[in-house]
């Protein structure tokens, strides 16, 4: 069995930024242990697979170590996968996900994707988050991520957190976030409990940190910045209960997967 595969810088308009995905086009679902493997083997932060279903497409994500319910960069990279290479007269792409509907639209040079927003609300900290972050946080929020807000883009930027200690303490993932100078916001990502250390853009998390900055700075439309040793750029918007989220994407390769000798004829 040979299964394309293509790698796609997304958030960046330039190779060797933003953050990479490996994105799969299927004729039909692979078994699950399968798509987990692959995902292992390409080391990436996701590898997305998609499937045609309906007018659109089923879409599914997985880190090295498990599935799971959204991930935007790869959504990023898919569509630019649809929207670029494989039907380039299309205008718009949907994808069904265990986050309900996804809708990519072309954007001038970006492309958008409607996700829903998942507003933070104040929690305790964790017992160690400091200790595990490097730094004392202003604020702790939750909403799909546990959120650590700080004062300044410097303290985000030299954050060194103990990722032993994250997973130690149960502290799976953590997005840390301050106030931009040229830009709204910045933000980091680490995930060590899903098998990512930093993940170097992360789209899924703005569904929680641009409801909070909205409400912050009192504006709807926010330019975010991922402050990842790669970074990656964001341009968003709340609009109600979804965030609109627009970056660019590039291809950095095309191939295919021989994943024939592990295959049987049974399909598993």
């Amino acid at each position: 069995m040979r299964i394309p595969i293509y790698q796609i810088d997304a958030f960046t308009d330039r190779l060797f930024s933003g953050n990479p995905a490996a994105v799969c086009p299927l004729e039909g679902w692979l078994p699950d242990g399968l798509m987990q493997a692959i995902a292992a083997e390409n080391n990436l932060s996701e590898t997305a697979f998609f499937v045609p279903e309906g007018e659109g497409f089923g879409l599914r994500w997985f880190t090295p170590a498990c599935e799971v319910d959204l991930c935007g960069h790869a959504t990023l990279a898919t569509a630019h996968l649809v929207l670029n290479h494989l039907e380039p007269s299309w205008e718009r792409v949907a994808f069904a996900s265990r986050s309900g509907p996804l809708e990519v639209s072309r954007q001038g040079d970006r492309l958008m994707m409607d996700f829903p927003a998942y507003p933070p609300r104040p929690v305790d900290p964790p017992e160690g988050l400091a200790e595990c972050l490097g730094a004392e946080p202003e604020a702790v929020l939750r909403s799909n991520y546990l959120m650590a807000v700080f004062g300044d883009p410097s303290q985000v930027v030299d954050l060194r957190p103990r990722f032993g200690a994250m997973i130690a303490r149960g502290i799976d993932e953590a997005v840390v976030t301050a106030p931009g100078e040229d830009c709204d916001l910045v933000s980091r990502f680490f995930a060590p409990g899903m098998g990512i250390m930093e993940d170097p853009v992360t789209g899924s998390a703005h569904c929680t940190l641009v409801p909070y900055w909205a409400e912050r700075l009192g504006k709807g439309e926010l330019h975010a910045r991922q402050v990842s040793e790669r970074g990656g750029e964001l341009f968003c918007r709340l609009d109600g209960d979804r965030v609109l989220i627009a970056g660019r994407a590039v291809t950095y390769l095309e191939g295919h997967i021989d994943v024939g000798s592990v295959v049987g004829a049974d399909g598993s």
